[in-house]
């Protein structure tokens, strides 16, 4: 094995002299026998400048002492021993590294490097040595002793002549010869000259040369050689560096002469397109010749040649990406001396079949080995265009324009892949170089960067979302940076999408351990933290480009707004990733200070706004990034405040000098939990009154975030703002705040957040109350719940709720009549009575609110006016009414309409103040219908201020106060309704105590001449008011008895026209009444409630009611008997078939009871309004059979009369006395005769038969029980 057999034979003939290592090698054996002899010629001469050792000495030895020369002789035999002993040993390694593993191997190599660097010359004269005597050692054998040789070499501080001679040629020699090992072999020998290089450069350099220079093409070692010492940097110093540059220069000048060698440009092409073992990584000697060939063609003269060698070139095979690369590298070399045949090349190139073939023809799934030759052509020429730029230098402006479009132009039409992407990138960043490199890049403008960008969005856009593995993002951000310093400026849609774009490509990244997840099955999985650095702060470093080319305000604003997106991002990491850019950028402002002072720096209140809810992210990062932020952005407002004063007042204070670029920010240290709400307070003092509102509307905006943290992060800092400055704020943006914030609260889901936007309205309201009505009143009809929130926090304070009140009412008041108020197509800039629509739906919604309970009680007056003439108003409106639609449109349909609201205002105004008794006169006797149409709207006026006198209102003395005033506005309606009210008021006593009747009557005749005829009449009609004639009253009276015997006429008509009549005048008497009259009045009256005629039992049930009105709060002995003995028939009466005369019986029902003083009067209204089931009958039963012996007598009496009426009647008056049977069984068997007693018993024998399961159940279980407490039915 590796020609341990064929080595020659050693001789023994020392071997009783030397230790037996020393045979192992017949040379060894036959020095050690001459330098018993000869000792000062055992070694090979010595450079002692290099070794700084001192050569052993020649000649005749010193004369000396017999004792000293056998010391030295002795001496010399020991370092002889030793050498000996060593080069046995390095004799013996080189042996073996032939047969050896590669672990062997590794250790040979460092031993034999320790031995070189004791003994170089020794371990080299082995190594000689053993290639001279064992020439028919293996290939495999001699490829690692050339290892051993260059490791040996390269240890080495000196090579001395004889040895590098020798090496030189001994790797000459086998750097050409081919093997079973191949290139490997050959590529161990060239690294021996690769590191005599080290030693002695020029020598190699001149047989390199010489062996170019011969005509006949080189040997690929030779360019294996050149291209280590081209490419290695550190083999070389920097003087040796230039003097191999400049001979490579004259070599390549030199060979110009080969391009027209057939043969030699027909191997060059087969050199270059060779397969290399890895197609990944190109060979030394390859790289070396694709930029030797290009150098070639430089200095060339010829523009043929150079054409006929490009495009031979260019037609070769473009699959590999080395080959493509070096082919463009050769173009790019050429294209410094030859321009225009380079571009000329290039675009015919472009314009041949395949590559047509490759831009047209959509990638088969199957593919040839001729095309996937042609399919990456594009990839070669968009990195030729690159190499051309680059290498062109300053002839490349001219010419950017054009190349960029031929860039564009493959990049959109050629087949998109990883490696068209890659190539655009590097052919893009090449051109990007050569512009910034070129002194006069500025003074040209260059019309293709725009489309260039569009590009380069597009390739950012297709870059995976989830995966981070190329540097493909930073580049294209570092080109896009590029290339907005050019000229002309990029426009602000395009910048708007270039940042867009890269921030989501950035930001949007998932988090580290996801995109290492990704990497972790490559084989050289890249560093995925330092590739997220690189990419983030080649962002970073483009928008301070931006800020650079641009140092305006503006810019600043247009930046931050692409970022506002993502710090307000629900994701922890964008937020992160966004708060670091933001401060990267925030602290270069800072520190550079590029913003003039006297410009109104506009993001400021915005950026605190984002920044500020960031100092509460949960994220401990983001928090910390942010608390910076604001501090470097407070240092920035201080120097700003101090450059404006320094302009002023031409000095500065010291404090407020330019921060130096290491001063931390107040806030970037200590606790951040405790510091979080200190910058945004401190920062705000010295904010103006629009960055207080832009900060506000930050925040705002901040309330819509779905993330809790954020959006309780908004309310907090909304508060605070608030708090401190809210009266700072701009009072014409307060309205659109309001609206704002209305917006958001149905996202504000945390309550406490809730709570603090809420108490932050409030303390809004102190200082833009009228601002935040106005505002609420746009989302008030209909009101939410989130709007019912809003107008609470309105009211929260008492002074408050007062001014809230008093501009709704303020709105309610503007009531235009729009000329096509009927038509519900109305454009919306003419509905502008829906203010006043508004504001009538939020009072009726405030009524209900604990906040302004008590303001509604004191503004009652002006509240009741107000709404009355609201009234007025939409009927006059006459809005459509909803059609039933489906769907949708039906549920907004069923929204209440004005007319309703209206009405319904003015009755919860009635009963949310205490006022349920003028509610309840109005309710029972039906009057609300009369407000539903503008002919009855004055009697509904009429009955209301009726009640208000018969119930003894404690308002009439206020509302006097203000109905004076109404009957001078300028509105007709509210004239109107004004002396509506104050004729009633003529017959309350409490009208005397405001206004002397001299007074009133002053009053009233001034109203004669009102424009309106309604007016006049309503005054001259109280003009002849008893009040003003006395005398009147016993006119009156002496009609009463006339009255009475109309009342027996046959004619319905007649007979309800004079109880009309009959109650209109006890109206007019007022609270004196019929006097002693009212018996007779109420015995006659009493006759008709059970009349067969409807309207004649309804007008005689009205009139009893206003007789027993009469004598509320007289005495009750001349009525009171009628009064008991009417009750039961207006009780039963509330089942008559008639609606009218069931509405008259509940009135005259309630009036009764009032007149009695019954307890519970308001659960008895409730009761007759609104209750029909058995417990309301139950309550009124109770009402009537439990108060006296004497009543329950009565009231059973006229149940029993009942049983001889009509069916319907009879049917609920035995079922009335079923009651009382069933509470009262024994005083009922003690009232009752035999004669009630068998009626009752037919009755309920009846009763079973009714068509009601109800009633057929009840009959039968009181048949039951009555047969038991009844005597007669006992026996």
């Amino acid at each position: 094995m590796d020609g341990q057999h064929s080595e020659r034979p050693r001789s023994r003939n020392t071997a009783d002299r030397v230790p037996s290592a020393t045979s192992l090698n017949p040379r060894i054996s036959s020095s050690v026998s001459m330098s018993m002899l000869e000792p000062s010629h055992m070694k090979a001469p010595q450079d002692s400048a290099c070794r700084n050792q001192q050569a052993h000495p020649s000649g005749v030895l010193p004369h000396k002492s017999m004792s000293s020369q056998a010391a030295l002789m002795f001496k010399d035999r020991k370092m002889f021993m030793e050498e000996a002993y060593n080069s046995a040993i390095c004799f013996k390694m080189l042996r073996d590294i032939g047969s050896s593993e590669l672990p062997y191997l590794q250790f040979v190599i460092k031993r034999v490097r320790n031995m070189a660097q004791r003994s170089p010359s020794l371990v080299m004269e082995t190594i000689r040595d053993y290639f001279t005597d064992n020439p028919q050692i293996s290939s495999r054998h001699k490829f690692r002793l050339f290892q051993v040789l260059e490791n040996v070499i390269k240890a080495s501080d000196c090579l001395e002549d004889p040895w590098r001679r020798s090496f030189i040629q001994l790797a000459l020699d086998n750097m050409t010869k081919s093997t079973e090992l191949e290139d490997t072999y050959q590529d161990a020998a060239s690294n021996v000259l690769v590191a005599i290089c080290r030693h002695s450069w020029q020598t190699v350099a001149q047989h390199l040369e010489t062996e170019l220079l011969t005509g006949t093409f080189p040997h690929r070692s030779l360019f294996y050689v050149m291209g280590i010492l081209s490419s290695h940097e550190e083999l070389l110093n920097q003087e040796d560096r230039v003097h191999w540059e400049e001979l490579l220069a004259q070599i390549i000048v030199k060979s110009v002469k080969f391009l027209d060698m057939d043969l030699w440009s027909k191997e060059l092409l087969e050199a270059l397109t060779k397969p290399s073992q890895t197609q990944q990584e190109h060979p030394p000697e390859k790289a070396f010749l694709f930029t030797y060939y290009g150098l070639i063609l430089q200095a060339a003269e010829n523009s043929t040649t150079v054409r006929t060698h490009l495009q031979a070139l260019l037609e070769t095979s473009h699959q590999w990406p080395k080959q493509r690369e070096g082919i463009a590298l050769t173009v790019g070399l050429a294209a410094t001396q030859h321009l225009d045949d380079v571009w000329a090349i290039l675009d015919q190139f472009g314009r041949s079949r395949p590559v047509k073939w490759t831009l047209q023809s959509p990638t088969p799934k199957s593919q040839s080995f001729e095309d996937l030759q042609w399919k990456w052509a594009s990839s070669t020429i968009l990195l030729a265009y690159g190499q051309m730029a680059a290498r062109a230098k300053t002839h490349i402006l001219p010419w950017v324009d054009n190349i960029l479009s031929r860039m564009i132009f493959y990049f959109r039409y050629s087949s998109w892949d990883e490696t068209l992407k890659q190539s655009f990138l590097s052919a893009i960043l090449m051109l990007v170089g050569a512009i910034s490199r070129s002194e006069g890049a500025h003074s040209y403008e260059f019309s293709q960067t725009s489309q260039l960008l569009e590009c380069l969005m597009v390739l950012m856009e297709k870059e995976p979302p989830g995966a981070l593995c190329t540097t493909s993002r930073q580049q294209v951000i570092h080109i896009a940076s590029k290339l907005c310093e050019l000229r002309p400026p990029i426009d602000k849609d395009r910048k708007s999408r270039l940042l867009s774009t890269c921030f989501r490509s950035v930001f949007a990244l998932p988090l580290m351990d996801t995109l290492e997840r990704h990497t972790c099955l490559f084989l050289e999985p890249p560093n995925i933290q330092t590739l997220y650095s690189q990419t983030l702060e080649a962002l970073d470093h483009m928008l301070q480009s931006f800020i650079m080319q641009s140092p305006t305000a503006s810019e600043m604003k247009f930046l931050l707004m692409h970022l506002y997106p993502w710090l307000a991002s629900e994701k922890v990491h964008e937020r992160q990733r966004a708060a670091h850019s933001c401060m990267i950028l925030l602290r270069f402002l800072n520190h550079r200070c590029f913003l003039d002072p006297k410009e109104d720096f506009r993001p400021m209140g915005q950026l605190i706004g984002m920044l500020g809810i960031l100092c509460k992210d949960p994220d401990s990062v983001t928090q910390h990034f942010s608390l910076e932020g604001v501090g470097q952005l407070y240092q920035f407002l201080m120097h700003q405040k101090a450059e404006a004063a320094l302009q002023e007042e031409s000095h500065i204070p010291k404090e407020l000098s330019q921060p130096g670029a290491n001063e931390a920010s107040p806030w970037s240290t200590g606790d951040q939990r405790t510091a979080s709400s200190l910058p945004q307070k401190e920062i705000m003092k010295y904010l103006t009154a629009t960055e207080l509102t832009d900060l506000v509307w930050t925040v705002i905006e901040g309330l819509g975030s779905t993330s809790a943290f954020h959006m309780q992060a908004a309310a907090e800092l909304l508060l605070a703002v608030i708090w401190e400055h809210g009266a700072k704020l701009e009072t014409t943006k307060v309205a659109n705040m309001g609206r704002a914030i209305h917006r958001h609260l149905c996202s504000v889901h945390v309550p406490k957040a809730k709570k603090n936007v809420l108490q932050a309205i409030t303390l809004l309201a102190r200082d833009h109350t009228s601002e935040l009505v106005a505002a609420f009143l746009d989302f008030s009809m209909p009101l939410d719940s989130h709007a019912l929130c809003l107008w609470k926090a309105l009211g929260a304070e008492k002074s408050i709720s007062r001014l809230v009140l008093a501009v709704l009412l303020a709105w309610l008041k503007e009531r235009p009549l729009s000329t096509r108020a009927g038509n519900g197509n109305a454009h919306p800039k003419e509905k502008t009575y829906l203010y006043s629509l508004a504001a009538m739906n939020t009072l009726h919604e405030l009524q209900f609110m604990q906040e302004f309970k008590k303001v509604m009680q004191e503004a009652y007056p002006q509240l009741l006016l107000a709404l009355l003439t609201q009234i007025h108003y939409v009927l006059e409106l006459n809005l459509p009414k909803a059609k039933s639609l489906p769907g949708q449109q039906a549920q907004e349909a069923a929204l209440p309409s004005p007319q309703s609201t209206s009405l319904e205002a003015l009755k919860s105004l009635l009963f949310t103040t205490g006022h349920w008794h003028d509610f309840a006169h109005l309710e029972l006797q039906g009057a609300w219908e009369r407000f539903s149409s503008i002919i009855t709207y004055p009697q509904g006026v009429v009955l209301l201020a009726r009640a208000m006198v018969k119930n003894h209102c404690r308002k009439v003395k206020a509302m006097l106060g203000q109905l004076l005033p109404s009957l001078q506005s300028q509105e007709e309606r509210e004239r109107k309704v004004a002396i509506l009210i104050f004729n009633e008021f003529l017959y309350s006593p409490a009208l005397l105590e405001v206004l002397p009747t001299q007074a009133a009557r002053t009053v009233l005749a001034k109203v004669l001449c009102d424009p309106s005829p309604e007016v006049r009449v309503s005054s001259l009609q109280a003009l002849g008011n008893i009040l003003f004639h006395p005398e009147k009253e016993s006119l009156l009276r002496a009609q009463l008895p006339h009255f009475l015997e109309g009342f027996f006429q046959k004619s319905e008509p007649v007979v309800v026209g004079i109880m009309n009549t009959m109650s209109e005048v006890l109206h007019q008497l007022g609270m004196q009444g019929a006097g002693a009259q009212s018996l007779n009045v109420a015995i006659n009256v009493h006759i008709f409630f059970d009349d067969e005629r409807d309207q004649i039992r309804a007008a005689a049930m009205a009139l009893f009611g206003d007789l027993v009105d009469t004598m509320a709060g007289g005495k009750l002995s001349d009525l009171q008997t009628q009064v008991h003995q009417s009750m039961v028939p207006l009780l039963l009466h509330l089942k008559d078939q008639c609606p009218a005369v069931v509405t008259q019986a509940k009135f005259a029902f309630y009036r009764c009871a009032v007149l009695l003083r019954w307890q519970q009067r308001h659960i008895l209204f409730c009761t007759l309004a609104w209750e029909h089931s058995l417990s309301a009958r139950h309550f009124l039963w109770t009402c009537l059979m439990t108060r006296s012996q004497e009543e329950f007598s009565i009231h059973l009496a006229q149940a029993l009369k009942y049983l001889h009426s009509c069916h319907h009647m009879m049917t609920w008056a035995i079922l009335f006395i079923g009651y009382t049977i069933c509470y009262f069984p024994q005083a009922m068997s003690q009232m009752l005769s035999n004669r009630d007693m068998d009626l009752l018993l037919h009755a309920f024998e009846d009763l079973k038969k009714d068509p009601a399961p109800s009633i057929q159940e009840f009959a039968t279980r009181q048949l039951l029980f009555f047969q038991k407490v009844s005597p007669r039915s006992q026996k």
